[in-house]
């Protein structure tokens, strides 16, 4: 699986780069199915401190999962995120196995 990582208004960071590159791996070994991944971090100014953004967009045979969440940090923002690509991934899978 390929994975693209792009920071929107925003400076880049090894360590997301490594923290969700490690855990998109680890799907990707779980579900070998998958093709690529798209990942976007982006700064949104608010007055809420929820600025955090992280998008993911998963190409698979058949349509494409998107996932998106907004929180206080990048961190927790990705591995919601990741959580629920996940749940779209098992979803995806009970279906291939019922036909």
């Amino acid at each position: 699986m390929t994975i693209n990582i792009q920071y929107v208004k925003m400076p880049t960071s090894e360590a997301m780069n490594e923290f969700v590159g490690k855990k998109l791996k680890k799907l990707g070994e779980k579900y070998e199915w998958l093709i690529r991944a798209d990942v976007s971090f982006k700064l949104e100014n608010n007055n809420y401190g929820k600025g955090n953004i992280c998008e993911i967009e998963l190409s698979l045979p058949g349509p494409k999962i998107f996932a998106t969440s907004t929180k206080e940090s990048f961190e927790a923002a990705a591995k919601e995120t990741i959580s629920d690509i996940e749940k779209q991934l098992k979803k995806r899978k009970a279906k291939f196995t019922t036909h």
